[in-house]
């Protein structure tokens, strides 16, 4: 698979230990693809061994086909560019997001832009969400999501920060099931067999 990532990489770090604990077998990372030269997920992947990437804006399409064609699935862990649409349908493109989606997403909704919506919500449960990409953002089927308690006390920061161990989870998780190619897609549902 490859990984396209922008920041800390904490993500990209519970999907190489998944694959070094055996929790996932038969998956491969052969490709970390950064927007950000000095993203920490750019040294993680080094650590590793694995081949990096920097993405440049100008050439974005081409750079993102030559790895996709390469790859049986692409991960989203914490990338914050909007995939040209020439890219979309060549791979199965998995996502993270920090909302049970539908409800906070879409352009512009990342990192603590989430959690602060949320927050001013008044919603007492959010939550995280793993979903196929599509054109439209943040609106692809749904292939895992599970809940989180928002406490009094949260503020942007420490609900995000409260979110990032089920991210790991529900993204390996969603991993593992993809690499068993057992699932099929209806309407807006991802359908495990």
């Amino acid at each position: 698979m490859a990984v396209l990532v922008s920041g800390e990489g904490t993500n990209l770090q519970a999907i190489i230990d998944a694959i070094d604990s055996g929790a996932i077998r038969g998956v491969t990372v052969d490709c970390v693809a950064s927007s950000r030269p000095e993203a920490h997920a750019v040294q993680r992947a080094k650590n590793h061994g694995i081949a990096t990437v920097i993405l440049k804006k100008k050439e974005l399409t081409d750079q993102l086909l030559e790895i996709f064609r390469k790859v049986d699935l692409v991960v989203l862990a914490g990338f914050l560019w909007i995939l040209p649409p020439e890219v979309l349908g060549v791979r199965p493109i998995i996502n993270v997001h920090p909302s049970l989606l539908p409800l906070f997403g879409g352009k512009g909704m990342y990192g603590e832009r989430v959690t602060e919506e949320v927050l001013k919500s008044g919603m007492k449960v959010t939550g995280v969400t793993v979903h196929l990409v599509t054109e439209d953002v943040d609106a692809g089927p749904i292939i895992l999501q599970e809940c989180v308690t928002i406490n009094e006390d949260d503020t942007p920061s420490t609900l995000l920060e409260r979110m990032h161990p089920i991210e790991h989870e529900l993204i390996v998780k969603a991993i593992k099931l993809f690499s068993e190619k057992k699932y099929k897609i209806e309407g807006k549902r991802v359908i495990f067999l």
